[in-house]
């Protein structure tokens, strides 16, 4: 095999693939126990004997010492990626592993396993430098770059941290491909039909609906929601916590203190799960540390019952991405399955429910293995982006960005440069001016989500354009670009076009999104899209009523002022003092309408004004330099028609 080939990676909650294209099709690279998938546990050994450091562990073998050495193993380290300490308190509840004693909050969480502490991304890279050696071994060669799978509701901070993860690794993470993304590119390259496809992705720790339209050979993605904490994961931990309290309630036994016996159960808890995916009865059997038995038997029907809720949570993702998409679930030629979870049958008839397949004589697509076909479709990318193979250098991938990218305007709303569901790698300019005389220093506020106010969408970044030269208010000329990678990875960059002067960011926050931020800020933005809209055309009002007064306040100076009659003047002071007076009420019409009647009470002395202003342009110019002054007078940005920064 030929150095420098490309693989994909599925880095997953519950288990991890590695893949690569072998002539026209992908194919799962097996690890040394000839097994596709690589537990996502990492676990430390005893200390050796002579007091060095303990061997790091991948895979099943770690997975076994799960019961026997609980504190000295960490699994599902995906829900921790990118988040921060106070964030992933909840996590920790029903997980054998616990904070390094000296992690404040608002710290980068680091795990104490045995003597040893570790940040997710560590974690992560050792699941990497595994599905790595497994690669190396099969090909006989190093493998250097790597596509890894991130799911399509991963923000910046968490896309950060699975780059970073694969750095550590040694892989170049050519890109980071969403998981629903993946598995369609799987899925066309495997079927090669054309339509609109959804993709419901409902692994160990993520949730994800993605809707894709595939069209010759160009696979564009036109809507995305999910849940970054939502999965198979969360199953488990329910029938884990039932069977805790059961036994502490029959057998007064408090299995919460004994974490090797609560791994134990988890283990069977998994195990029953996967029992009713083909069964109609699991049972539990399980000794306790007193030596009694708790023996149970579980239904399906009781299971699904249970595990409704759970469930119940996806379909909102689902109906949003629909209505995101502009179409219907009778528009959806075809839903295809990923993920472990999406084998329990109340899940599937779920689907069936919500795209109202049966009905229309379809089922859900579950010919690949929905454990396999992330990790198959970041082979697919993979091999297009190496362009090793005739099946995929026609191919192309357009993903989106899952939420609306901003900056913080005069008033604290939210002036939004690239919309959510925006095909990335995407690029946006918009043109700002300053709000007060004088102004020399920009404060330029990045913020994520759907609210029409900062204050209610997540801050990003916060960074200084400085040195501006001292200009009156709205002359100044702001050109501000929002970049997006292809990796969802975003870039801003602020640049005065009057001198020059620039400053940018690349936008890299420490932690992630919480919980509630995640799945709510687009119901959130719904929820509370009436009385968000007021307070913005209140905002921008009375901002419209203090541009025109301030000029209005100048005005008794200048020369055109003289020109006008005693009535003129007296209108425009009446009008003036109206708009003083109903600016400071709450009612955003009146404002409006106050600025409009002080802006028609102006109209002659604006004309005026302009008048002047091209009478002095011109004196003492040519034709063609007086075209260059007028120009840029015509397309510099109006204060009343541009957000302004704070």
């Amino acid at each position: 095999m030929a150095e420098g080939r490309v693989v994909g990676i599925d880095l997953g909650t519950t288990n991890s693939l590695v893949a690569y294209m072998e002539g026209d099709r992908p194919v799962v690279i097996p690890g040394v126990d000839g097994s596709n998938l690589v537990p996502s546990v990492v676990a430390l050994d005893p200390v050796p004997p002579e007091g060095g450091r303990p061997t790091v562990t991948v895979g099943n073998s770690a997975r076994k010492a799960l019961i026997q050495t609980p504190e000295r193993v960490i699994y599902s380290v995906k829900r921790l990626m990118g988040r921060g300490v106070d964030e992933i308190q909840a996590e920790l509840k029903l997980f054998p592993f616990r904070l390094a004693d000296d992690v404040e909050a608002g710290e980068v969480p680091r795990i104490q396993l045995g003597e040893l502490r570790f940040t997710p991304p560590e974690i992560s890279a050792y699941v990497l430098r595994q599905l790595k050696r497994n690669a190396e071994r099969f090909f006989g060669a190093p493998v250097t770059q790597a596509v890894i799978t991130v799911p399509a509701y991963f923000n910046d901070a968490q896309r950060q941290a699975t780059k970073d993860a694969g750095r550590m690794a040694g892989l170049e993470v050519l890109r980071l491909v969403n998981e629903p993304t993946a598995a369609a590119l799987a899925y066309g390259l495997d079927r090669a039909k054309e339509g609109t496809i959804a993709v419901y992705d409902l692994g160990g720790g993520t949730f994800d609906i993605s809707i894709l339209k595939l069209r010759d050979g160009i696979f564009e993605v036109q809507s995305t929601n999910g849940d970054t904490h939502l999965g198979g994961d969360d199953i488990d931990n329910l029938l884990l916590t039932i069977a805790l309290d059961e036994i502490h309630a029959e057998h007064g036994v408090d299995l919460r203190r004994h974490p090797g016996a609560v791994q134990a159960l988890r283990k069977a808890a998994i195990e029953a799960k996967i029992a009713l995916s083909s069964e109609e009865i699991a049972h539990f059997d399980i000794e306790l540390p007193n030596g009694d038995r708790y023996q149970r038997e579980i239904p399906r029907e009781v299971f699904e019952q249970l595990i409704e809720p759970v469930l119940e949570r996806t379909a909102g993702p689902c109906k949003q991405a629909l209505a995101d998409a502009g179409i219907t679930a009778d528009q959806i030629d075809e839903v295809v399955m990923v993920g472990g979870s999406t084998r329990i049958p109340a899940v599937r008839q779920l689907v069936d429910d919500l795209f109202r397949l049966k009905a229309r004589g379809k089922r859900p697509q579950i010919e690949l293995n929905p454990d396999e076909v992330v990790a198959l479709g970041a082979a697919v990318q993979a091999g297009i982006l190496a362009g090793a193979s005739k099946t995929t250098e026609e191919m192309l991938l357009l993903d989106v960005t899952p939420l609306s990218l901003g900056i913080e305007a005069l008033g604290g709303t939210v002036a939004r440069i690239i919309q959510r569901n925006s095909t990335i790698p995407a690029s946006a300019t918009e043109h700002f001016t300053t709000g007060v005389d004088g102004q020399t220093n920009v404060a330029i506020h990045v913020v994520q989500g759907e609210r029409e106010l900062a204050a209610d969408c997540r801050s990003l970044a916060r960074f200084d354009l400085r040195g501006i030269p001292p200009m009156s208010a709205g002359l100044p000329r702001i050109e501000v670009r929002f970049l997006i990678d292809a990796d969802g990875i975003l870039q801003v960059t602020a640049r005065e076009q009057r001198s020059g002067l620039a400053a940018q960011i690349e936008v890299k926050p420490t932690y992630g999104l919480t919980d509630e931020q995640v799945e709510g800020m687009i119901l959130d933005s719904f929820d509370h899209a009436e009385e968000d809209f007021a307070k913005r055309l209140l905002i921008e009002a009375r901002n419209e009523a203090e541009t025109i007064l301030t000029a209005v306040e100048r005005a008794p100076g200048s020369a055109a002022w003289q020109q006008l009659s005693s009535a003129e003047t007296a209108a425009i002071e009446a009008a003036r003092d109206h708009l003083n007076l109903v600016k400071l009420g709450e009612d955003s019409a009146m404002i409006r309408a106050a600025t409009l009647a002080l802006d028609q009470a102006t109209r002659r002395f604006a004309e005026l004004m302009m008048e002047s202003a091209v009478s002095t342009a011109l004196r003492g110019k040519t034709m063609d330099t007086a075209d260059d002054d007028l120009g840029e007078a015509v397309t510099a940005p109006h204060p009343m028609a541009a957000a302004e920064f704070k």
